[in-house]
């Protein structure tokens, strides 16, 4: 059946909404073969995903999610998600996972989701299990943890069990150097529909139509950013390097997109080799570093610049510029570290999901 819908993508084709139902049911079975399925989605890519086919993909698959019981007192604030899509292939570390734990620790409740390494050499599960941090949580575990320390990982896998027969076919396109469409789709399929969200794309045409996707699924108060560094590639961050392309709405005011400099901040000296990451283990230490007030350098100016705009998303602080500061008193004070202190505690009482 995926070859009949190959067949239009090659013509240059969108999916139709009843072709999409067709397809996840195909990509989520045990019918089609792996490399039919990665057949598909290079097809797919090949041709351009258009907005319309991702919100589209995004919409099957969150119905298909295992939801989390949320308490009232979860419900009644801001949820938010910081997550990028992975496959700039640029080797930073892990921005967005440290961001999460920065905002955190700053009061904000923070429902991560995320995978283990598929394009990069550690994904969030990984560099967080190096930090001793759970994340294989049960929905009610995950629950919990977001009521008492505001923050808990959503292991992509577990919350989305079609995930399981697309994994390997996902895979083998990664093997591949092909990226697909669940580059995009990851920060778009958090099952505790997150309410704010600062997500990263490291396509800048891609920023408008992934928030209108986001506003479409209910987001509140989203930015969805794409920073420039030198030599024409682009992060699936804001950037500290060059400008950033970036689309926005918020309950308050309308959607925009704009380019805007970092240049206001008081940013240091730095190159995208700054920025550079390793293997989870690697990657762990330089988030200790940060956390723990010791790495003052382009690393922690790259947090502070994207936890900044993450606390102002999730209404913490007023400006940007606000949640810099914020950011900056959180790790000069050692708050962040002591959170991830006391997320270690949980793993040894956290159940694994079954």
């Amino acid at each position: 059946m995926l070859q009949r819908f190959m067949d239009s993508l090659s013509a240059g084709q969108d999916l139709e909404p009843g072709d999409i139902a067709e397809v996840v049911a195909c990509l989520a079975g045990e019918t089609e073969t792996v490399e039919a399925k990665a057949a598909f989605l290079t097809a797919l890519a090949t041709k351009g995903e258009s907005p319309a086919e991702i919100a589209g993909f995004a919409s099957e698959l969150r119905g298909r999610a295992i939801g989390l019981p949320l308490p009232s007192s979860v419900l009644q604030g801001e949820i938010l998600d910081v997550c990028g899509t992975g496959g700039d292939r640029l080797n930073t570390f892990n921005i967005s996972t440290t961001v999460a734990l920065v905002c955190a620790a700053a009061g904000v409740t923070v429902a991560k989701h995320g995978n283990r390494a598929v394009t990069s050499q550690s994904g969030s599960a990984d560099v967080l299990e190096a930090l001793g941090i759970p994340v294989e949580l049960s929905p009610e575990t995950a629950a919990q943890s977001l009521a008492e320390h505001r923050f808990a990982f959503l292991f992509a896998p577990l919350f989305h069990p079609a995930f399981r027969n697309i994994g390997p076919a996902r895979r083998l396109c990664a093997e591949r150097g092909q990226r697909t469409l669940f580059n995009f789709l990851g920060p778009l399929l958090n099952p505790a529909r997150p309410t704010a969200q600062l997500m990263g794309v490291s396509r800048p045409e891609l920023t408008a139509p992934l928030a209108r996707t986001l506003q479409h699924l209910g987001v509140r108060r989203a930015m969805v950013a794409s920073g420039s560094v030198p030599g024409g590639a682009f992060l699936d961050e804001l950037s500290t390097l060059g400008d950033n392309t970036v689309s926005e709405f918020y309950q308050d005011r309308g959607f925009s997109t704009s380019t805007w400099s970092p240049a206001d901040f008081p940013l240091q000296p730095a190159t995208l080799a700054d920025l550079a990451g390793g293997d989870r283990h690697a990657n762990a230490a330089l988030i200790e570093g940060i956390l723990r007030g010791r790495d003052t350098g382009p690393r922690r100016d790259a947090v502070l610049l994207n936890a900044g705009a993450a606390l102002f998303i999730a209404g913490a602080t007023r400006t940007i510029v606000d949640g810099w500061d914020k950011a900056l008193e959180i790790l000069a004070s050692g708050t962040a570290w002591e959170r991830v202190l006391a997320l270690r505690k949980t793993a040894i009482a956290a159940p694994k999901a079954g």
